[in-house]
């Protein structure tokens, strides 16, 4: 697994975006449900940001608005993550 995705937060990102386009408040939304707690804007955004810089999400426009998608390498690391705790768990 690619050092940058050793993140707990930017793992989640990827697997809430997998197989959806979201917008940014979506996602953050989704984020904070799952955690249940409130996730400050510039933590999210400055996540997002580098997640978008590193390649592993793109944004799309969809109507008005930016949407944000998993590209293949943000698929196949969350995949690759998915392959390994699935080993650890069925040891």
């Amino acid at each position: 697994m690619t050092k940058f995705l050793q993140s707990g937060r930017r793992r989640d990102l990827c697997a809430l975006l997998a197989g959806e386009r979201l917008q940014a408040q979506a996602l953050k939304s989704r984020l904070e449900s799952h955690y249940d707690e409130r996730i400050e804007p510039k933590s999210f955004y400055g996540a997002l940001d580098a997640m978008a810089d590193s390649g592993f999400v793109a944004t799309e426009t969809d109507g008005i608005h930016d949407v944000y998608v998993l590209t293949e390498a943000g698929e196949k690391h969350l995949r690759e993550h998915h392959d390994w705790l699935t080993d650890q768990l069925s040891e």
